[in-house]
């Protein structure tokens, strides 16, 4: 705002302007990356409420307002918010809806590549009047994406099935942060020449494609899952799953295009390494 007016103005990945008298400093955030993003920039202490998905330590001790995409929209008003951010390809937007009848402000990120990664966290920094910070960790985190990518230059590249969900399969196309990062590591993703983000593919097409690499991503929710998709029909067909090239990865880490897109890159690399010494023998 002008000079001596403490007023922050950011544009969402709604197509909205979103105006707050003063950086907020009671925060509801609905997105995970979006949290790890403010604990990031030093303001955990003003996120009063998160989801059942954050696993940042810093907000543990914080009420769960429930699901990203279905919170308990009593029990974000209940929390006083000043500022509430949510999902941008929320196709119902009810959340929203709700939230702003009552007065609260929203704001809406998108989470679909690592443009929009940055973008989200430069826009949370001016939220929260941390606009140094913010760029701060832009660059850290471009920086070490540069790093990762320049440490597998001229390497062979493995073409890497990323399983999302695998009844029926669905993974990574183009324009997807995930697609990006195993790029940055060093391999491809196996569906990347699609223009669909997260398309549902068949398992005749992933068999005729042969992925060199399986990367599941796992969390709390998901243990046992590469031995569950070495015994599923179909799946058991495949070389990568024959020759023991079923990779995990933290999801955690995989999955959240935030902060973390550094060491979530050093991740990937780390698990193509040790696909490496296999491939060489094939």
């Amino acid at each position: 705002g002008a000079a001596g007016d403490p007023a922050v103005v950011a544009a969402d990945d709604g197509g909205r302007t979103v105006r707050l008298p003063r950086p907020a400093t009671r925060i509801v955030s609905l997105i995970p990356s979006a949290t790890e993003t403010l604990v990031a920039l030093g303001v955990a202490g003003r996120i009063v409420g998160r989801t059942d998905y954050d696993v940042a330590p810093a907000v543990a001790a914080r009420p769960s307002v429930g699901g990203g995409l279905d919170p308990s929209v009593e029990a974000i008003v209940a929390l006083r918010p000043d500022l509430v951010v949510t999902w941008a390809h929320d196709a119902r937007e009810q959340t929203r809806a709700r939230l702003e009848a009552v007065g609260i402000p929203t704001f809406s990120l998108a989470t679909e590549d690592t443009a929009d990664a940055f973008r989200g966290m430069t826009r949370l920094g001016r939220l929260v009047g941390r606009d140094s910070a913010a760029a701060a960790l832009v660059e850290r985190v471009r920086a070490e994406l540069d790093a990762v990518r320049g440490s597998v230059a001229g390497r062979e590249r493995p073409s890497v099935l990323f399983v999302l969900g695998d009844d029926p399969p669905m993974t990574a196309g183009a324009g997807t942060f995930v697609a990006q990062l195993i790029g940055v590591a060093g391999g491809r993703a196996t569906f990347a020449d699609l223009a669909q983000r997260w398309p549902t593919v068949s398992m005749e097409e992933i068999v005729r494609r042969d992925p060199d690499v399986i990367l599941l991503p796992v969390g709390a929710r998901s243990a046992g899952r590469a031995e569950a998709l070495a015994r599923a029909p179909g799946w058991r067909s495949l070389r990568a799953v024959r020759e023991g090239r079923v990779r995990t990865a933290s999801a955690d880490l995989v999955s959240r295009p935030g902060p973390h897109l550094g060491e979530a890159a050093q991740d990937v690399v780390a698990v193509l390494q040790r696909g490496r010494h296999q491939l060489r023998r094939l």
